[in-house]
């Protein structure tokens, strides 16, 4: 298997648009928030559970899982939120290690908002945290999800703080800067990417 880096940080610290700028350079992101959506699709075993233990509301119309429904329950109950994370946490760790050995490019990321919080840290190589000061996280979650600041300030207080976050990682990149800066980070370790991609072939 290729070098695989992974990215996290908290929420609203522009881990997509990181990502995004590896991805433009051609590299495979395996991202655990789309793998987690695929865990929940209808006639899966995961979203009979789910419905089955928060009933059948938490579905749409259509069969899908109402994920905004889902967020707010769990995020309002920490007991809810781990049976929740028992269930789907192996599901997706099998479907990140599908998708990761099925990666062609030089080096893979794996994008997860949770990498450090759980078994998922296990499947890469070096950790990347995009890291900014909390208050900004806050402004630019609560902007861009239309959430309130309440709900996003559960979910930072359900993520690993941010001090800790900054000490496991082997890259911390700033990401309170322009975007411009942030081209140039992601250009810079890019390189030392594929370097260490070549050394470890």
């Amino acid at each position: 298997m290729t070098l695989v880096v992974g990215v996290t940080g908290g929420i609203g610290s522009g881990k997509s648009a990181v990502t995004e700028r590896f991805q433009r350079l051609g590299i495979t992101v395996v991202d655990a928030d789309l793998a987690a959506r695929i865990v929940v699709e209808p006639g899966g075993s995961a979203l009979a559970a789910i419905a089955e233990h928060f009933g059948a509301d938490i579905l749409q119309a259509d069969g899908t899982l109402n994920r905004a429904a889902l967020r707010q329950r769990v995020f309002a109950n920490q007991a809810e939120r781990l049976w929740l994370e028992r269930l789907t946490h192996p599901l997706i760790g099998q479907e990140l290690r599908r998708q990761l050995a099925a990666s062609g490019s030089a080096y893979t990321i794996l994008s997860s908002p949770l990498l450090l919080e759980g078994q998922q840290k296990e499947l890469v190589d070096c950790v990347v945290v995009v890291d900014v000061p909390e208050e900004l996280q806050l402004q630019r979650a609560t902007a861009r999800d239309a959430n309130s600041e309440e709900q996003i300030r559960r979910i930072m207080a359900a993520q690993l703080p941010r001090a800790q976050r900054r000490e496991l990682a082997d890259i911390v990149i700033d990401n309170s800067g322009s975007l411009a800066e942030l081209d140039e980070q992601v250009q810079e370790l890019h390189r030392e990417f594929l370097q260490r991609a070549e050394l470890s072939n």
